[in-house]
């Protein structure tokens, strides 16, 4: 970790608000009279995904949440499962308990995802959108739809048999992060210190196993489309000439269909916030100071 991240950690504040459905962990960073940015991680990701970023933050309150199963947040109830929508629900009730107004958002990946739809369906509570590596949606062709259901409910019933790994040290944890994904070893160290705990054994993840099921349903590519159209706030994409597939793909589906876009291509992977964090807080700088109502 670098000397910077360091000294953040010290201003750093752990926060819970036990909202409905869940105990929503997270980090804040930041005066609480100053504008919200919020902060929404990817998938198996958690709120330190956006250490490196706020460490170059001054004028805001910067708050990153862990989803429910990520991080140090509740896992959802065993009759209950990880819809897609669920997400759009759990941000509805935290905009509820916290009372927000309109906030702007920077989110990553599945993070992205999930405040697309949002953006869309309540405008009135986002001022402004940053995607991180994420345009647009998973979808499927319709005539998947029972393949889909099929393999969803089989990929429940295969968990069952299925136990978390336990690595024998933090160190082998952060190896087994990198090995499937394009991290480096301070971004990897950051999200496996936050997303791991101690067992009898050595040490295991703390994410819900549940998340890695195979969704029973996607939405299909018109109804993806539609999410996007019905956005009206600005939204600007900055992603990495060495991120994921998808995003080239949705800069040519998607890209043209939202009102009010600009995009940014800087050098790096899929989590271009944590490798690029100085160039990625500068174009979102420029955007939220361009875009700002407050």
């Amino acid at each position: 970790m670098s000397e910077n991240n360091k000294k953040l950690n010290h201003q750093l504040n752990e926060f819970c608000y036990s909202l409905p459905d869940a105990d929503i962990h997270g980090i804040e960073f930041g005066k609480k009279t100053e504008p919200v940015v919020l902060c929404l991680h990817g998938w198996l990701d958690n709120a330190a995904s956006f250490i490196p970023l706020m460490n170059e933050f001054e004028d805001r309150n910067v708050i990153a949440i862990d989803w429910p199963g990520h991080g140090h947040s509740s896992h959802r109830g065993q009759d209950a499962h990880y819809h897609f929508i669920d997400y759009v629900y759990d941000l509805l009730l935290l905009f509820e308990y916290k009372q927000w107004q309109s906030v702007d958002i920077v989110a990553h990946s599945m993070g992205g995802m999930i405040a697309s739809a949002f953006s869309a369906a309540f405008p009135e509570k986002v001022n402004s959108l940053t995607l991180i590596d994420s345009i647009g949606f998973i979808s499927a062709k319709s005539v998947e739809t029972t393949e889909q259901l099929r393999n969803g409910m089989l990929s429940r019933l295969k968990l069952k048999s299925k136990r978390k790994p336990i690595h024998p040290s933090l160190e082998s944890a952060i190896i087994a992060r990198r090995s499937v994904s394009d991290l480096t070893y301070d971004d990897a160290k950051l999200l496996v210190e936050r997303g791991s705990l101690n067992v009898e054994d050595g040490i295991t993840w703390r994410a819900d196993s549940r998340l890695r099921n195979t969704s029973p349903y996607r939405l299909t590519f018109s109804q993806a489309k539609q999410f996007i159209k019905d956005i009206s706030i600005p939204v600007q994409l900055i992603y990495g000439d060495n991120g994921i597939e998808l995003v080239e793909l949705g800069l040519e589906h998607y890209a043209p269909l939202f009102k009010k876009f600009t995009a940014h291509k800087l050098s790096g992977g899929h989590h271009i916030h944590m490798e690029q964090a100085e160039k990625t807080f500068n174009i979102i700088d420029s955007f939220l100071k361009k875009h700002h109502i407050n």
